[in-house]
């Protein structure tokens, strides 16, 4: 008995799918697969974000398969630059050091 072919899938069926490994950390394996069906795909947009992923693939297999997360820093760092930016020609860093205090 011949498999049933794969439905191809739409360019927003397959971000939703690398969302999916991403955000439920599939593993390096699920994350492999997906990097496979994207350098296969008609999309060149895909097909580039896989090439580019490929290009630093230690970092983006580390970031999905282990278990710790840099997100609480990156978000500190985001609040920091978004304050900053704000704040730009507006004072000295006292008083960037007075309201980062205030917002605590």
């Amino acid at each position: 008995m011949r498999p049933l072919p794969r439905p191809r899938l739409s360019a927003r069926e397959r971000v939703a799918a690398f969302a999916d490994v991403l955000v439920h950390r599939r593993g390096g394996a699920a994350l492999e697969a997906w990097v496979q069906r994207a350098e296969a795909c008609a999309l060149p947009e895909l097909r580039g974000y896989a090439t580019g992923l490929r290009a630093d693939w230690d970092a983006v297999a580390a970031g999905v398969t282990h278990a710790w997360s840099s997100g609480q820093v990156e978000g500190q760092v985001n609040r920091i630059k978004m304050i900053k930016r704000q704040m730009s020609g507006r004072a000295n860093p006292d008083l960037l050091r007075t309201r980062e205090l205030a917002d605590q």
